[in-house]
């Protein structure tokens, strides 16, 4: 297996290293230190992805785009509302089953799944997205 990071494998041999010499009565300690390294690369990645994603939003809110927000029904959206069905369909599908047995059962799922269908399918209608208004849409008293 190959190392991403030479300077994180390289630290990690030293680690494994010091263990061999100093005993397993300093492994917690060599561990902890190790994984403070990890921990502090980590968020360095992290600091860099995020601003690199809000530099491009800016370039993009530069060019006149619009950003792309979380709330825009993206992916995140639309899996946010299937799990939220799902989970949902637990206590339906057994009220379901209780009361009308597999009939009931085959009803609750088609509507649950009619209603994902309807909800996915208003996103991709072009008249159902809110368009922002621009000062010049508005009227002037």
């Amino acid at each position: 297996m190959e190392a991403r990071d030479p300077e994180l494998k390289k630290e990690l041999d030293a680690t494994l290293n010091a263990r061999k010499e100093l005993g397993s009565e300093y492994e917690s300690a060599l561990v902890d230190s190790f994984l403070e390294k990890v921990e502090k690369q980590l968020d360095g990645t992290v600091e860099r992805r995020v601003r690199r994603q809000l530099a491009e939003q800016q370039m993009a809110v530069a060019r006149g785009a619009r950003p792309k927000q979380s709330g825009d029904g993206g992916f995140g959206g639309r899996f946010a509302f299937a799990v939220v069905t799902l989970v949902l369909a637990i206590p339906l599908s057994a009220i379901s089953v209780v009361n009308a047995g597999l009939p009931g059962l085959l009803v609750t799922w088609a509507g649950i799944v009619g209603v994902n269908a309807a909800v996915y399918a208003s996103e991709l209608l072009p008249w159902t997205h809110r368009r922002e208004r621009k000062s010049e849409d508005r009227w002037e008293d």
